[in-house]
Order: structure tokens, then C-alpha cells, then sequence
């Protein structure tokens, strides 16, 4: 059976944006190909995907590297997410559907339950898929692709702390949802905008490094050969 690709692409993705692999570190086709239990040839087509998405790198005499970018170059990529995402609340206004508010409805009511009590690890599990169905809802499939590799990047690139006041984050995430469900797509653009620029403060650039051995064994996923399995990630 024949992997595909995209599949390939996924998890060595997953694995260079959690640190399994280090910026800077080599990517030979045998070592990935033996890794995720597939051939070389999807091994080699998924890294020319991860290149042309600025995870990784070819040098001279090396190979496939992971990418190892600059502070100027991660400071570039957190403005730009915070300019997209405004865009995309705002085409969400007018594009989304009931199954999309459910969801976000959903996902505030926890995320405000769950500030309530404290739960942090909850909060930035849902905090994330709260951004993503919002991405969905703006029904641009070019748009949401570009907020999904931010996302990924982001986080690559990125430590997030803890939100101060975690009750105000979700509620206004609140409104945002509120703002798209009326239909306003100013108000949910505005709304998004502010967010995004607050959020920006909680985010900590990662310096490679200076991460223990143990925190980085910490976060090793346990399926590495997903992407052979019928339950592997697409």
C-alpha cells in the first residue's frame, strides 16, 4: 500500500513543530523513510512540501535541514497571522454555517467553564480549535490553508504563556462568535483584530537550545508510525 505524501508531510511536520527534530538538524530520506515505516518516495515529496513552507531547508553537502529561522523572520510571521485572522472573522460574517456557530458556541462555553476553574492545558487546546473553526467558517479554502501553516509555524516558532486573565480571552472570544453570527463582518474583523493584538503579548519566542533533554523526550509522540496505520493523521 502506497502512503500518501500528504501523510508523510503531516507527521514529519508534527515532529519538527514539536521538537523532535531540532532546527538545524538533518533530515536524510532513509533515517524518515525507517521512521514512519514508508518508502523514500513519499519521504522525498513531502519534503519538498515542508521546504516551500519555510520548515525546511536544502544546504550544500547536508541535504534536507530543518529550517532554523531568524527572530526578524518569526516577528514577520506572528504580524502577518495577526492580519489574517481579522480577514477571516470577517469573511466568516458572511460565509459561516449553523454547524460552524455550534461549534464556536460550544467552544466558548467550555473555554469560560474551564477559565472558571483554572484549567490551563484545557484553555490552549481549545483556544486552538476554537482559531481553526473560525478559519473554516470563512469558507476560503486559500485562506485557511495560509492560517493553518501560521498556526503550525506559530507554534514551531513560539512558546505561549498563560493568559492573565483567561475569563476576558474567552470572553471575547465570545463576542467575536457573537459579531459572526449577526452577520457583521466590521464588528467581527475589529473584535479579532483587538484579540489577536492582546494574544500577541503572550507569546514567548522559543530560543532553540536551551530546552532540557527530558522536556524535549516529554514531548516525543508516542505514534511514530501513524501515518502506516489506518488511524494514522492525514
Amino acid at each position: 500500500m502506497r502512503i500518501p505524501a500528504h501523510s508523510v508531510c503531516t507527521a514529519i511536520r508534527d515532529d519538527i513543530v514539536s521538537g523532535v527534530f531540532e532546527r538545524g538538524s538533518r533530515l536524510t530520506e532513509e533515517v524518515l523513510a525507517r521512521r514512519y515505516g514508508v518508502s523514500r518516495v513519499p519521504v522525498r515529496e513531502a519534503l519538498r512540501t515542508l521546504e516551500s513552507e519555510g520548515f525546511v531547508v536544502t544546504r550544500r553537502h547536508a541535504g534536507a535541514c530543518v529550517a532554523e529561522p531568524t527572530e526578524q523572520e518569526a516577528a514577520d510571521l506572528l504580524e502577518v497571522r495577526m492580519l489574517l485572522e481579522p480577514l477571516g472573522a470577517a469573511r466568516a460574517a458572511h460565509r459561516r454555517s449553523d454547524a460552524h456557530l455550534k461549534v464556536l458556541r460550544g467552544l466558548v462555553r467550555l473555554g469560560q467553564e474551564r477559565a472558571r476553574r483554572g484549567e490551563g492545558e484545557d484553555l490552549r487546546s481549545l483556544g486552538g480549535w476554537f482559531h481553526e473553526t473560525l478559519a473554516q467558517a470563512s469558507g476560503s479554502p486559500g485562506l485557511i490553508a495560509l492560517l493553518t501553516q501560521l498556526r503550525h509555524k506559530t507554534t514551531w516558532m513560539y512558546a505561549l504563556e498563560p493568559p492573565a486573565r483567561p475569563a476576558d480571552s474567552w470572553a471575547e472570544h465570545g463576542a467575536i462568535v457573537d459579531a459572526v453570527a449577526r452577520g457583521d463582518a466590521e464588528r467581527a474583523r475589529a473584535l479579532t483584530a483587538q484579540h489577536a493584538e492582546r494574544a500577541a503579548a503572550e507569546y514567548r519566542l522559543r530560543r532553540p537550545g536551551r530546552e532540557s533533554a527530558a522536556a524535549r523526550a516529554g514531548r516525543v509522540r508516542t505514534s511514530q508510525h501513524a501515518v502506516n496505520t489506518p488511524s494514522g493523521r492525514d
